[in-house]
């Protein structure tokens, strides 16, 4: 199969359409990052999602639909509190989790009776939902547990050879996933931490929930189960400020004939002169916004990337650090 990069404009979002209704996947740019879509409503086309990533059959999908869309067409929405979050926070990098009408088909939700539900802020990713008016699913565009992408040669590296076509929106602005919040209860319990944080959501609705997932919980969200987001080089984790522990890997992986990298946030620029660094900002959202670029970056030049935590969990920190224990822990 030829895989083909087009610039996203009005004629490859027409092709794009036409693919997607013939059953086959497509890369699609969101501000999270890209993901691999298909309608949500054909079964055989959300199987090749499966297939072409390499994704454990267990792990749901999301789906990912237009401004405009009527959520109660796929969706129960059993609590007031909802509505405040969809009007306060998207279109955006938020994925709700509803109780299912069934009418995305199971391959997509795993024989799971909820869905889960995303409106992209992307103009381009809307300019397409918009075009389709269908559900698309999408995780990311990458293979199984490796870095997620956040530009179009990222999906290429990936996925040349297994998909016909990838459209290309730029270089992701968010960078991390999206936060994913379970509202099928009383009080909304984020399932996986993002831009969108417990913060801001309590700002909104009063009182928010940090889901805790035990062996054999049912999945109800992608990124919770299995190890995501791995650079194909070793990796190790540093806690926050402990230099003399990330010189001291940095300098035995040399003595071993290795070429390390120090992945940090600038702050940390004067305290490792003369060392190989994937700097990754000053800001938690541009750390975040930079966080998959690094690594991916650094698999193709480092033996050993070795990458420092943040100073805390709060806000935005927290999501950072759910993908660096993914991705280096």
């Amino acid at each position: 199969m030829i895989t083909e990069i087009k610039k996203l404009d009005r004629n490859s979002i027409l092709l794009a359409k036409e693919l997607l209704l013939d059953g086959k996947v497509v890369a699609i740019p969101t501000e999270t990052v890209y993901g691999l879509s298909a309608i949500g409503t054909l079964g055989s086309a959300v199987k090749e999602i499966f297939n072409v990533k390499g994704r454990p059959s267990d792990n749901p999908l999301i789906a990912h639909v237009h401004k405009d869309y009527d959520l109660s067409k796929l969706v129960l929405i059993e609590h007031d509190y909802v509505y405040k979050l969809i009007e306060k926070f998207t279109p955006g990098p938020l994925t709700l989790v509803f109780q299912s009408k069934g009418v995305v088909c199971e391959e997509a939700t795993c024989g799971g009776d909820t869905l889960a539900i995303r409106i992209p802020s992307h103009t381009g990713c809307q300019a397409l939902l918009k075009e389709v008016d269908a559900p698309l699913v999408a995780p990311s565009a990458n293979l199984s547990k490796h870095t997620s992408p956040v530009t179009a040669n990222h999906v290429y590296n990936d996925l040349n050879g297994k998909i016909p076509l990838i459209l290309d929106g730029g270089k992701c602005s968010g960078g991390i996933e999206s936060t994913v919040l379970d509202v099928t209860d009383k009080v909304p319990r984020i399932l996986r931490a993002g831009l969108v944080t417990k913060e801001m959501i309590e700002s909104v609705v009063g009182r928010c929930e940090i889901a805790m997932h035990k062996e054999g919980d049912k999945v109800k969200s992608p990124g919770v189960k299995y190890k995501h987001y791995r650079p194909r080089c070793q990796t190790a984790l540093f806690e926050y400020g402990d230099i003399k522990g990330v010189v001291s890997a940095y300098e035995n992986a040399v003595s071993q004939g290795l070429k390390p990298y120090i992945m940090c946030a600038n702050e940390f620029e004067k305290d490792f002169c003369y060392k190989n660094l994937l700097l990754l900002g000053k800001t938690p959202q541009e750390i975040a916004s930079n966080l998959y670029d690094k690594l991916l970056e650094g698999e193709n030049e480092a033996d050993l990337i070795i990458a420092i935590a943040m100073p805390d969990e709060k806000g935005v920190n927290m999501g950072i650090m759910n993908r660096l224990r993914k991705s280096c822990g």
